[in-house]
């Protein structure tokens, strides 16, 4: 007799829109995935990402179980005797060389996976390491550097209220490649398309027509790295025609001097100087902004991984505010999730400057180094050099800068252990790997992205298939080695965590709609359980004036350390020669950084690695579309054909991010097939925005021949 065909519903987990699908199964195969029609929040719509969560689930490449190198070959092991090996050799390494000598890195699918999530804090704490490192030095920590500053908490961040908005200014950002990015919004397009048809107008500043500036209402070029001066030009701008209004936020804003004076240099005309943006549009843009019922300013990666990306952050905060459009309907609202709803007293709320790197003296910032002093502090000898490596769901090697200099110092580690189910460019330099289950072997909750979602609604999602017998999820993986090192440490009364739902339960039942409050839906995550397609709660609403998590319960509008970043902003003019190129990365909604190439739906199609240039400096370089070029930076080179678009502005090329898979110690089948080279290997690690620590990706001074 045939086996029954199943029907699960849970959320894509490969993008930040966690967007929700409907997986039919028969026996341990699937047989589809659609977006699932009832999801309240994503309304059925998926992406091409979606269909590769069966790639992912069957790809015969990940690993089931851990394994140890040896010279050129992985052996199977135990889980017990890795788990031994690996504690051990970590906390010899620290007993002998300090506790600074570990250091751990995690990469981006962890915020995907709420068992990383859950358990990832106990053993760092057990490793006692200041070198800690992520992925968000590489492209976020502006935003929560900037939201803990000004509102006291690093993940008390206002989103566009994109479902209600007239008129919508974005600023770096691709969101119909990116499905939204530090804003949760499934169905991007159809919604930015109903600003349009309930009368409103979005507007793109961006170095490429991209998809969304494609079909935006008014597309501008900006030289990279000048966004800064635009933003602060469009404030200068308020100030100048007297359109400051801070609406209902009054009594938790200060004093608008300081600001006016400090930005009084910051003019439309220096912006167009610097941007290539008109003063004339610049004036308009910020009346725009305070003229229209419901404005927002949204800015992501591209204003982000640059030289001010924290300046930019905190112009973007302020615009907002400024026109009345911070926590007001239409305009920038923090949601209000079922669980980690940020209120004063939450923990977590973020640090900055407790501690400083090694070397090159950086400071922390919400507990975590900038990854772009990682290699340096493993590569220089002497007291506080990185001798052990973890890393959990990460690859540095072609996500942080200058990978040539981290292949180097990942390959000088006395010993290195990953989490991962892949023997990719980075774990493939590691001692052990520790393979967790697969997505739709472990159950699911989004605690990052509910954060960030443009409507409140939460969801629960239960495993697709049973975990094989000999597996453990990542959340058992970091349980057994903060059990064994702190044995080794003298703390045999160690009690590990519970299971990832359990505390998200309490947290649920303790939190905003929760079975102990007045609230009247009494949310447990058993209540949730009951709504498999997901619980809608609600628009948006304006809470942040009693949110506050400031010592005073105050906004905090002019920073000293922003205030004192201008002057470097101001000294930075005038610095790009009319004939430099500059080069900035490229987003496509079939890609998530560098974890999405070993699947074939994902990777099929026109390529899409290769560098645009405009065709104007092609022919200024007597270069032919399609032609092998090399690409020169102040650490690396690479070689890529380049194609002839006015995508791209003059003066600027574009290469995406994520590629170069051919190293032969890779053990990705469909990935290594793939053409393109790595552009983070063009990247100075010496150049970052300096009050974040994030990487300068976008603005790269190259030349092309």
């Amino acid at each position: 007799m045939s086996q029954e065909i199943t029907s699960h519903y849970r959320a894509c987990h490969l993008c930040e829109a966690i967007c929700g699908v409907e997986i039919k199964t028969q026996g341990e195969q699937i047989l589809s995935i659609k977006g699932d029609k009832l999801d309240p929040f994503s309304r059925g719509h998926i992406c091409p990402k979606a269909t590769a969560l069966q790639d992912l689930h069957e790809d015969p490449d990940r690993l089931r179980t851990p394994v140890r190198r040896q010279g050129d070959q992985w052996i199977p092991i135990e889980w017990d005797e890795a788990f031994d090996i690996v504690a051990q050799k970590l906390h010899s390494i620290q007993q002998q060389y300090g506790q600074d000598a570990a250091a751990a890195y995690l990469g981006n699918p962890n915020v995907h996976n709420y068992g990383s999530l859950t358990h990832g804090g106990p053993l760092l704490k057990m490793l006692k390491t200041r070198n800690i490192y992520s992925a968000s030095t590489l492209d976020q920590r502006p935003h929560e550097l900037i939201s803990y500053l000004m509102y006291g908490h690093q993940h008390l961040s206002p989103v566009p209220d994109i479902d209600r908005t007239r008129f919508m200014l974005i600023l770096g950002a691709n969101p119909l490649a990116s499905n939204g990015s530090m804003m949760t919004v499934p169905d991007v397009t159809k919604r930015l398309k109903s600003i349009q048809k309930r009368g409103g107008r979005f507007v793109v500043i961006d170095p490429r027509r991209s998809e969304t500036a494609a079909i935006a209402d008014e597309h501008h070029f900006i030289r990279p790295g000048t966004d800064a001066f635009l933003l602060l030009a469009m404030i200068h701008s308020l100030f100048e025609q007297e359109l400051v209004n801070v609406g209902e936020l009054a009594s938790v804003v200060g004093d608008l001097n300081v600001l006016r004076d400090s930005l009084a240099v910051f003019t439309p005309e220096l912006a167009a100087s610097e941007t290539g943006i008109d003063a004339e549009t610049i004036r308009s843009l910020a009346l725009e902004m305070a003229q229209t019922d419901g404005a927002v300013c949204y800015g992501r990666i591209g204003v982000s991984a640059q030289a001010f990306g924290s300046v930019c952050q905190w112009a973007i905060q302020l615009l907002n505010l400024l026109t009345g459009n911070l926590d007001a309907e239409g305009g920038a609202l923090v949601p209000s999730p079922a669980f980690g709803y940020i209120k004063p007293g939450a923990g977590g709320a973020g640090n900055y400057g407790r501690w400083h790197s090694r070397v090159s003296q950086l400071a922390e910032s919400c507990g975590e180094l900038p990854t772009s002093v990682l290699a340096e502090e493993m590569l220089t000898e002497g007291e506080g050099q990185i001798r052990a490596l973890l890393t959990v769901a990460g690859n540095p090697m072609l996500s942080a800068p200058n990978g040539k200099q981290m292949e180097k110092a990942l390959g000088g580690l006395d010993f290195m252990v990953s989490v991962d189910f892949y023997i990719n460019e980075t774990t493939c330099h590691a001692d052990i790997i520790l393979p967790p289950t697969g997505p739709l072997e472990h159950d699911h909750y989004d605690i990052a992205f509910l954060r960030l979602a443009v409507r409140n609604t939460t969801r629960y999602n239960a495993p697709v298939f049973t975990a094989p017998a000999d597996s453990r999820h990542d959340w058992q993986i970091l349980n057994a080695l903060t059990t064994r090192l702190a044995s080794l440490n003298g703390q045999a009364d160690y009690q590990a965590l519970p299971a990832p739902h359990e505390l998200i339960d309490l947290g649920i039942q303790y939190g905003e709609y929760g079975a102990s409050t007045e609230h009247p839906l009494k949310l447990s995550l058993d209540v949730i359980k009951q709504y498999p397609h997901g619980m809608d709660l609600g628009p948006l609403v304006p809470s942040l004036k009693e949110r506050l998590c400031t010592r005073d319960g105050m906004i905090e509008l002019a920073p000293d350390m922003l205030l004192n970043d201008l002057p470097r902003l101001l000294a930075s003019a005038g610095q790009i020669a009319d004939d430099q190129l500059l080069l900035i990365g490229r987003r496509h909604v079939r890609s998530n950084n560098s974890w999405m190439h070993n699947s074939h739906r994902l990777v099929k199609g026109k390529p899409r690695w290769q560098l645009l240039m405009h065709p104007n400096d092609m022919a200024a370089r007597a270069l032919v579309d399609g032609q092998s070029v090399g690409i020169t930076s102040a650490v690396g080179e690479v070689t890529t054909l380049v194609v002839s678009s006015e995508e791209v502005m003059p003066g600027v090329v574009s290469l995406p991010h994520g590629w170069g898979h051919q190293s032969s110690n890779v053990k990705l089948s469909i990935a290594s097939k793939q053409q393109g080279v790595n552009c983070n290997d063009l990247v100075d690690q010496r150049a970052m925005d300096v009050l974040s620590g994030t990487a300068v990706f976008n603005g790269v001074p190259v030349t092309v021949a």
